[in-house]
């Protein structure tokens, strides 16, 4: 589909994951000509080693789960063990489908997909294989790739990254996993729930150092319960090869021995040799500045996804995508609230949330206009029939509306759109109130929580 020779269009996107993709397809549909430039494949990080991939491992580690537990509800069932070949075709095969889908996509919205790697070699252009397709717009969707630490070699082997963990052909007898983020508690449940032995370091205070307080807490305590092990506040100092595997030390000299080390520490913006700063853009980090309509500072340039500081989500990509196309379009769209994005980590137990946690509230609007309050999943029918813990938690400001929904239990991740749909409209409590929630569902603990903070609980205690 794509020039041999370049050209000229009004959109060039360099990159084609969420940010990219999404981006050309809005623009598309709103009459503009676009060159998507990818150099692996279309998709990104989230297709093929992020979102997508991580969440059948994660459902396969659910099965599991479900088979080792059957008893309890009156199943007989036994689980004989975990075959990695199997659970990799199956994750395969749902990211190949989509793959299918996505490129097929693209291939009828009559986009230039153009394969290869590319640079930016002037304001308004972008050079792939030698040749060269300039944008009227330039858009900036490189992405992110696994950070690792100084002195950290990651050898693929017995020191990994997520890309290495996806594709791994066995279950390994135990591992460390360095970094207690979204991507190290969702690895450390996978791997749990396949009969590993795993040990969390992180060195912030908590797990999910970025949830509310009482998320990480709970989760905390629900790890604890599982027997997956976790040491907070304490910094890495250096890994060693055993006969066996690896050797971890950390601050104060405790180690830590297991078959394998998976570095999460966070992902980092792919920024580096695609000549952005020598085209004026301006870059902090390796991440790129840009102003709340995503430009970079450069004319018609601008940047979305990973790159842009953050958070690095897929739907966040998406959203921006498609606000810069509308941008570019001239339909002058709403500037996108970081806050009112959906965050969910897909471990047993999910967590889900939106807005501010309350020490973010009480920071901003001081300590005593912060209100809070907890419905425990206990009295919930539908939590009782699925046996999971957890609550949820409403953050609002004096009478005002609800300025932040935190969620922990099973498949709460599943009721972050009634909560983000709550933040962003700047619903009062007794708004929610109103609104009538199926019976049983996991969704009736959004309705009580509200109900309880507009002053007429029903099944709680005010």
């Amino acid at each position: 589909m794509s020039e041999p020779n370049g050209g000229t269009f009004d959109v060039v996107i360099l990159g084609g994951g969420s940010g990219g993709y999404a981006t050309a397809l809005r623009a598309v549909q709103l009459g503009l000509s676009v060159a998507l430039i990818e150099k692996g494949k279309l998709g990104g990080t989230c297709l093929h080693n992020g979102c997508i991939p991580t969440k059948a491992l994660l459902h396969a580690a659910e099965i599991a789960d479900q088979t080792r537990e059957s008893a309890q509800f009156g199943v007989k069932a036994e689980l004989v063990g975990i075959d990695m070949a199997g659970v990799n075709a199956y994750k395969d095969g749902v990211v190949s489908r989509l793959y299918k889908g996505l490129q097929g996509m693209i291939k009828g919205a009559k986009i230039n997909l153009v394969e290869g790697e590319g640079k930016l070699v002037s304001a308004d252009t972008v050079e792939v294989n030698g040749a060269r397709y300039t944008g009227r717009n330039v858009v900036l969707a490189t992405g992110s790739y696994a950070r690792t630490l100084p002195g950290l070699e990651i050898d693929g082997e017995r020191v990994i990254t997520s890309d290495h963990a996806l594709t791994l052909d066995r279950v390994p007898t135990s591992a460390i996993v360095l970094g207690g983020g979204v991507i190290g508690v969702e690895f450390a449940s996978v791997w749990k729930s396949f009969g590993v032995d795993v040990t969390i370091i992180e060195a912030l205070p908590r797990l999910v150092a970025a949830e509310d307080e009482e998320s990480s807490k709970a989760l905390e305590r629900a790890f604890r319960k599982r027997g997956i092990g976790f040491k907070t506040g304490k910094r890495f100092e250096k890994v060693e090869h055993t006969e066996k595997g690896v050797r971890v030390t950390i601050e104060g000299g405790e180690t830590f021995e297991a078959e394998v080390l998976l570095v999460a520490v966070g992902r980092g913006p792919n920024t580096a040799n695609l000549g952005y700063e020598e085209q004026g853009v301006k870059i902090d980090r390796g991440f790129v500045i840009t102003d709340e309509r995503l430009r970079t500072g450069v004319p018609n340039v601008y940047a979305v996804g990973d790159i842009v500081p953050g958070l690095q989500l897929a739907h966040r990509g998406f959203q921006h995508g498609i606000f810069v196309a509308e941008e570019i379009a001239g339909k002058n769209p709403a500037v996108i609230d970081e806050n009112g994005i959906p965050r969910v980590t897909y471990s047993d137990p999910e967590l889900a949330s939106v807005g501010l946690t309350e020490a973010r509230a009480k920071e901003q609007y001081g300590a005593d206009k912060v209100k809070t309050y907890n419905y425990n999943l206990g009295g919930n029918g539908k939590s009782q029939i699925l046996k999971t813990a957890g609550f949820v938690k409403l953050v609002r400001v004096d009478d005002g509306p609800v300025v932040g929904v935190h969620m922990v239990g099973a498949r709460v991740g599943e009721l972050v759109g009634e909560a983000q749909l709550i933040f962003n409209w700047e619903a009062y409590p007794a708004e929610v109130a109103q609104l009538i929630h199926a019976h049983p569902t996991q969704s009736e603990a959004l309705g009580e929580a509200h109900l309880a903070l507009a002053g007429k609980p029903l099944h709680a205690h005010a």
